[in-house]
């Protein structure tokens, strides 16, 4: 539960927003088949900047971060 409450705060956001961007360039800089990885990457990217954390409602937490 405090994994889900760290994830919908504002450093929670923030790591969220670093993972997807490293896993973006980590996927490009790799290039070939390592470019799913830039898309995988997408999903905590978008997550982060849309302040969305997608484990919440799995555990009974509100989608939206504070």
């Amino acid at each position: 539960m405090s994994l889900i409450q760290f994830m919908s705060s504002r450093a929670g956001r923030l790591l969220r927003v670093i993972a997807g961007m490293a896993l973006i360039v980590i996927g490009f800089a790799l290039g070939g088949g390592w470019l799913t990885l830039s898309i995988v990457g997408l999903v905590p990217f978008f997550a982060g900047v849309f302040n969305v954390c997608l484990l919440a409602p799995l555990l009974g937490q509100p989608l939206k971060g504070r």
